[in-house]
């Protein structure tokens, strides 16, 4: 029971934490050349890469703003969990055993 409590409680903070987030409608664009869904797809993959370098050097950034909004942030998570090899090695750690 104490786990359940505890498991509660967690979730309560985490959607308390969540409320605070703030949209910010200005940095959504619909430019020509605004970074889109592909876009988004790329800079999830490149991700790691892009946060090792934006550790030493200030002028580079692991996401882009402005973007298009909804489907560059779904290119971005796409890029990150599949192309990254998030799905990859859960599905591999499973086959070993």
């Amino acid at each position: 029971m104490e786990k359940g409590i505890r498991t509660a409680a967690v979730v309560g903070l985490l959607l308390l934490l969540a409320a605070c987030a703030r949209a910010a409608p200005e940095a959504v664009e619909h430019a020509e050349n605004t970074p889109n869904f592909l876009h988004g797809l790329w800079h999830g993959f490149i991700f790691p890469f892009s946060w090792i370098g934006s550790l030493f050097r200030p002028d580079i950034a692991v996401y882009a703003v402005p973007n298009n909004g909804g489907w560059y942030d779904f290119g971005f998570f796409l890029g990150v969990t599949v192309l990254g090899g998030g799905s990859w090695f859960s599905s591999k750690k499973s086959r070993r055993d």
